[in-house]
């Protein structure tokens, strides 16, 4: 049997390139007389903007300090030991990129029992041991401090959270298993389940002290300072630390169902994560939390030999690293500065990008419209939003009272537009319409202006053609909402200069979007997979299959919301446009359907109704079902499904060569950060290579072996 010391030696060679986190002892006197203490601090050298996470040479080092604690708590030289991080950060958790390398099932199981064996000593040491959550604690930085006896956190701390069932792991090294015996089950549930399926919600301080996962509170100042002082009243007994008592009945079993009944309406049974989380948290019931341990190291081996975690780590790795570095950007030194914005259109989405542009960049917006009414309400929508973040404590009165300051609306193009250098048009989505006003714009901007289109399907180069210079003009297609939807489509028109385009990537950063680049095709990159996705859906709801089963189809691909919800969302009359956009362009691949046309002409705003007395569930509306004209082919759910995935798979395919994008890896960016495409699934082309249906439509993977799957 392998010592824990050999199993992270092995380990320790398979990831040469770990970040290494040493775990530094020092020794001094506790206040009040309370005897001497022992405090490990992990640090990996590096300043706060490369957080200390736990490769295996960092378990390793961390083992050795504990060897050292473990020899002077049996001697009798120290009364207690802490563990706490380095300034702002406590520990981040388990390297991800280690876990990427595993090949195979005993090297993850490794993995998982070497950071149990590790952790288990903190609990097993002669002397009370205290965990100092002093900055971000994520993962396993949360677990380490889980097996201490007491544990203090920073009112400063600014993000608290166990991640791993929204990348497609379990909590392993003790989460499962001890928090629901040291908070309960309901409160485990919403941190290890609820929280991290909603787009991993993270917790502050305040919190964690508040569901009892840390037993005192501290200001961030003097917190370490203030958190010895605790450390001795506790060992002296003049505080004594009270926990409540877990509910092991009936309470415990409900909450496992209502995290089921939350992994069931997120991931509708497609990834594994959530329940075999929640399976551990159910057997931990009896609190045998060696029996618990066990099961995660089955568990989190199992899931780092699965689809779903490498295509989670790879989506995670796109939204942090290529969504920062955008593929294709020019150079930014070639990019102008922009002192003042005009948003052409009043209407809901002008004023939501005005309100956009106006907090992230705090320069002069104005926006224009065609009556003084329009005008005036689009600057009042934005002077509301503004009272509402005033409201909230998100800005103080003298932020709020500059940027109502700096937004204005004006009738003439001429006195708006005359000195601004970026002027993005928000106005209804036809080409005509577009052209004057771009017109109209050129005639009185500067010549630096960039003229950026909101478009989300038309033609950038054509809405350019009739300008003297049409290398100004770039595609900057946001998504809705504005304010909640990271994802900008920037396109290249076909005359659009590298100094606009870069322009437009250096606007994109500091709105804080993610930004890819798009060549000008039909409906760019998320529109076009979308309308391709929706169009098969109404294809075969057309052609006789019922509603529900359509619906139902794609429901294993864990989709935010079903595709006929998604309709309505976006409104039937815009899905109804690019779907007749795209079928000029494309008439063998996208249909209108004649179905979806009947219901935009009848002015319904979906396909659904939702009523209190059937809990605001979506029921198909009976005026739209009346409208329905559907023939008799009926297909099952598993015909639905193959069929929508295989005219996704050939749209991608083809896609890519027409270079809409620079590789797979922009529209799985692009689904993620503009549709809200599962990170479980790493977007869409990871699932495609893992069902099968890439090879079975394009005859190749859309990934290499080892890219979001395990290593051949």
């Amino acid at each position: 049997m392998s010592t824990t010391a050999e199993l992270l030696k092995d380990a320790a060679a398979l990831f040469p390139d770990e970040v290494v986190t040493s775990a530094h002892v020092r020794h001094f006197e506790l206040p009040s007389g309370a005897g001497r203490f022992a405090l490990i601090t992990l640090d990996n050298g590096f300043d706060h903007t490369k957080p200390t996470t736990f490769g295996p040479q960092s378990l390793a080092n961390l083992n050795t300090a504990l060897d050292q604690v473990e020899a002077e708590a049996a001697n009798g030289e120290i009364v207690a030991a802490g563990i706490t991080g380095k300034p702002f950060i406590f520990a981040v958790g388990a390297d991800l990129k280690g876990v990427e390398l595993l090949k195979n099932h005993d090297e993850a199981l490794a993995i998982g029992k070497g950071g149990h064996d590790v952790f288990k000593r903190l609990s097993a040491l002669a002397v009370p041991t205290f965990a100092y959550y002093n900055g971000a604690a994520m993962g396993g930085g949360v677990e380490v401090g889980l097996h201490c006896t007491y544990r203090t956190v920073s009112k400063a701390l600014p993000a608290f959270s166990l991640p791993e069932v929204f990348l497609g792991l379990v909590p392993g090294w003790g989460g499962c298993a001890i928090l629901p015996n040291l908070i309960g089950a309901e409160k485990a549930v919403q941190v290890i389940i609820e929280n991290s399926l909603n787009q991993n919600r993270q917790l502050k301080g305040k919190q964690v002290f508040e569901l009892g996962i840390a037993d005192a509170i501290f200001e961030g100042a003097d917190f370490l300072e203030q958190s010895l002082i605790w450390t001795a009243g506790v060992l002296n007994g003049t505080v004594a630390v009270e926990r409540p008592e877990i509910d092991r009945g009936e309470g415990w079993d409900a909450a496992v169902a209502k995290g089921r009944a939350i992994a069931d309406s997120k991931v509708h049974g497609a990834a594994p994560a959530a329940y075999r989380a929640l399976d551990i948290i159910e057997a931990a019931k009896d609190g045998d939390l060696q029996k618990g341990f066990d099961a995660e190291d089955q568990a989190l081996a199992d899931l780092i030999m699965g689809g779903e975690l490498r295509s989670g780590i790879y989506a995670f790795n796109l939204v942090q690293k290529r969504g920062k570095r955008p593929a294709g950007a020019p150079d930014k030194s070639l990019a102008r500065p922009v002192t003042k914005v005009g948003v052409v259109g009043a209407g809901l989405m002008a004023s939501q990008l005005a309100l956009l542009f106006l907090r992230r960049l705090e320069v002069p917006v104005v926006l224009t419209d065609i009556d003084q009414e329009r005008v005036d309400k689009g600057v009042g929508y934005v002077h509301g939003e503004i009272d509402k973040l005033l409201g909230k404590g998100r800005v103080n009165q003298d932020k709020a009272n500059r940027l109502k300051g700096l937004v204005s609306g004006v009738l003439d193009k001429a006195e708006g537009f005359a000195d601004a250098d970026f002027i993005i048009e928000a106005v209804f989505e036809e080409m005509s319409v577009k052209q004057k006003v771009f017109a109209e714009v050129e005639a009185v901007a500067p010549a630096h202006a960039i003229l950026a289109t909101n478009t989300s399907s038309l033609s950038v180069s054509e809405m350019a053609s009739k300008l003297q210079h049409p290398e100004r003009v770039v595609g900057f297609h946001f998504f809705n909402p504005v304010a909640v939807l990271p994802l900008l489509e920037i396109v290249k028109g076909e005359r659009t200069d590298d100094a606009s385009l870069a322009t437009a990537f250096g606007v994109a950063k500091k709105l804080k979007k993610t930004a890819v680049l798009t060549k000008d095709a039909p409906a760019f990159v998320v529109n076009r997979i979308l309308t391709r996705f929706m169009g098969e859906i109404q294809n075969v709801i057309d052609e006789g299959t019922p509603v529900e089963t359509a619906e139902k189809a794609v429901e294993p691909l864990g989709l935010p919301m079903s595709p006929l919800v998604l309709l309505e969302l976006v409104g039937p009359a815009i899905g109804l446009h690019v779907s007749e956009t795209l079928n000029r362009a494309f008439p063998e691949r996208f249909t209108v359907s004649p179905n979806l046309k009947a219901v935009v002409e009848a002015g319904k705003r979906g396909f659904y109704v939702y009523k209190p007395e059937n809990g605001f569930k979506p029921e198909l509306d009976p005026e739209v079902a009346a409208l329905l004209k559907q023939g008799d082919t009926v297909l099952t759910e598993q015909q639905v499904r193959d069929r929508v995935l295989d005219a996704v798979a050939q749209e991608i395919g083809l896609m890519l060569e027409e270079g809409v994008v620079a590789e797979a890896q922009d529209i799985d960016l692009c689904l993620i950060t503009g549709a809200g495409w599962p990170f479980h699934l790493g977007g869409i082309t990871p699932y495609l290579d893992r069902e099968g249906v890439s090879e079975r439509v394009n005859g190749k993977r859309f990934l290499a072996q080892g890219v979001a799957s395990v290593p051949a």
